[in-house]
């Protein structure tokens, strides 16, 4: 049974400055997570720029991740798209270079039905012998993926989970409702998408985040999960106020800009991000040395 909870870090594609990808970055980075205990990486997601890669890229990064981790690690694949069909090439070819699982982002900019999403997941789910974890961010995809679909969804076998983006935790209230025992059994998993409130996504019964705040202190968004999850809520809580400033703050231009100039300082990748993502605002550099600093992550 596919069991993978705590933090899973939504990890960033490192690039040149060329917005070429730095294949040694990638490399490094995957090993970091290793040694700080995250529990399962996810490449070329949305923070992975998976928009901008071009699909010979998209397939070499997951090929590369999979074979670098050689076990150590989980590697799950983005694997959505707005075509069913460009979905399903890539689900194939995660499942064929021996990914752990695929992260479906719901079609973005078409805006399908709640009918159109379970044809569109039926039919990877039918084709690709892969654990699948449905994707919702309708702040980016303006498609918004109903509890009672992911319910009807979560009738077929390989479809194990759901990245909810939402932060508003009455959604998870909803969609534990709809998905009854599942949850509680852990046949299916709820993972937060949304860092500013995946403590309280833990605690109220999800299973893990799928993070960007994981890109800059793994260390710590891993024992913040492992307290939640235990159900240990005032050293949950306490920790993750600590970071409270940092998850507002990647989002304080469009993500992956801050998470990427801040592993950029912090000396971890090199410098690059393609168009139409620019380089992060000058104006901003200064808010986020100092929360760096508070964390003792800059001097």
């Amino acid at each position: 049974m596919f069991n993978i909870k705590g933090s899973i870090v939504a990890l960033v594609t490192p690039m040149e400055e060329d917005g070429t990808v730095c294949w040694q970055s990638l490399l490094d980075l995957i090993d970091w997570h290793i040694d700080s205990g995250t529990s399962a990486i996810v490449v070329v997601g949305t923070t992975g720029e998976s928009a901008t890669v071009d699909v010979s890229e998209h397939i070499q990064i997951v090929e590369q991740s999979v074979q670098h981790s050689s076990g150590r690690i989980p590697i799950i694949a983005g694997t959505g798209a707005n075509s069913t069909k460009e979905a399903l090439y890539l689900t194939s070819a995660a499942k064929e270079i021996g990914a752990s699982a695929a992260l479906l982002v719901t079609p973005y900019y078409n805006r399908p039905t709640q009918a159109g999403l379970i044809e569109h997941y039926t039919e990877i789910s039918s084709e690709v012998d892969l654990p699948q974890i449905l994707y919702n961010v309708p702040l980016r995809t303006a498609c918004d993926l109903l509890p009672e679909t992911v319910a009807e969804l979560s009738e077929l076998q390989n479809i194990v989970g759901l990245k909810e983006a939402s932060p508003n935790i009455r959604r998870l209230k909803e969609l534990k409702k709809v998905l009854g025992s599942k949850v509680d059994n852990h046949s299916f998993l709820l993972y937060s998408g949304d860092d500013i409130t995946s403590c309280n996504f833990l605690l109220e019964g999800g299973h893990g985040t799928i993070s960007v705040t994981a890109n800059v202190i793994p260390e710590m968004m891993s024992m913040i999960c492992d307290l939640a999850l235990k159900g240990l809520s005032d050293e949950a809580i306490e920790a993750d106020q600590k970071i409270a400033q940092l998850h507002k703050a990647l989002f304080i231009e469009t993500s992956p800009i801050p998470v990427k100039w801040i592993l950029n300082r912090l000396g971890r990748i090199p410098s690059g991000i393609r168009l139409p993502l620019t380089k992060f605002n000058l104006k901003y550099h200064s808010e986020l040395e100092l929360i760096l600093k508070k964390l003792s992550l800059l001097n």
